[in-house]
């Protein structure tokens, strides 16, 4: 495994972050994995080094926090847990929703006790709440550090002028600032490079993209993407712009470079993040032990220059996607 400090914080994780969106309940989604399922891929993760996870209150409707937290029973020292609020997480009580102070705390509250932790590593706002001014929102979330519910701060899927605005405001009001930016970033959906990981850059900001194999389109050849469970039922990748634009050639081209080097799809999807100097640690989302033992093997490929801009080149611009 490969180590980094994420953003400008002091804080070590590993290159990898295991998405935990597959853990929970497969009434939620049919590709979910049950609670034993989850915790072993816990357990090889953190045999391999892997020490970075993420999940939301979301996810199964908490049910991937809990799964989580009792899977790392025991590893609290070693790992780095971040988790997100935003989404409404009861119809029928519209605070549980949204980025006004009092659904950051009942929410950050209820996921700590889901997660059977004091204090996360990482509090992120899993979208932009255009009801609820940033000051707000962001007071509640210092508080938040204050009160040593959350050691950093982090954010997730927006404009760009947004997340300037809201780190512009931090600043002048004295809040913890964001250290992270969790975006949509892969190689048939590189819109993120025009603004927002420029800006990272500029300001420090470490990045965690989330779809870095583009929900399995970059795992398989594209004729094939419909043949597994969530290719079947996973109605995100329908949603995002993976097969517009340059998307096909671009995946055809990953397949031929995998067939070159001896390796597969997924390892060279996410080898080309491991070479982006922007990125800390693309969250990498499974329902397989294999599959995670071939994304820690994906740091050892080495491309070159050339691989990259032949990997690259078919890209055309597609329409923002994921700020929603």
């Amino acid at each position: 495994m490969e180590y980094t400090t994420l953003g400008n914080t002091g804080m070590t994780v590993s290159k990898i972050c295991l998405g935990c969106m597959s853990f929970g309940d497969p009434g939620w989604r049919d590709w979910v994995l049950d609670e034993e399922a989850g915790a072993e891929l816990v357990e090889r993760a953190l045999e391999l080094g892997v020490t970075f996870f993420d999940t939301a209150n979301m996810y199964s409707n908490g049910e991937s926090e809990r799964v989580l937290g009792e899977a790392l029973e025991g590893h609290r020292e070693e790992a780095v847990v971040a988790t997100k609020g935003y989404f409404q997480m009861d119809e029928s009580n519209p605070n549980s929703g949204g980025l006004s102070r009092k659904a950051i705390e009942q929410e950050l509250q209820a996921s700590l006790d889901r997660l059977g932790m004091e204090t996360v590593d990482l509090y992120q706002i899993h979208r932009w709440d255009d009801d609820t001014p940033i000051e707000e929102t962001l007071a509640a979330l210092d508080d938040a550090v204050r009160r040593g519910q959350t050691r950093y701060v982090g954010a997730s899927s927006m404009w760009a002028h947004q997340f300037a605005e809201a780190l512009h405001t931090s600043e002048r009001e004295g809040y913890d600032r964001f250290v992270t930016m969790q975006n949509h970033y892969n190689l048939v959906y590189r819109e993120e490079e025009r603004e927002m990981l420029p800006l990272c850059e500029r300001e420090d900001i470490g990045v965690v993209p989330w779809s870095p194999l583009a929900r399995g389109y970059l795992a398989r050849p594209d004729d094939e993407v419909e043949a597994t469970t969530r290719g079947e039922t996973e109605e995100h990748l329908y949603r995002h712009p993976y097969r517009e634009g340059g998307g096909p050639e671009i995946n055809a081209r990953v397949e031929e470079l995998a067939a070159e080097k001896g390796v597969k799809m997924a390892q060279i999807a996410l080898a080309w993040q491991f070479h982006k100097e922007w990125v800390d640690a693309p969250i990498v989302g499974t329902t397989s032990v294999e599959h995670l033992e071939d994304a820690v093997e994906a740091l050892d490929i080495d491309l070159s220059d050339s691989d990259i801009e032949w990997l690259e080149e078919p890209y055309e611009p597609v329409r923002v996607s994921g700020h929603e």
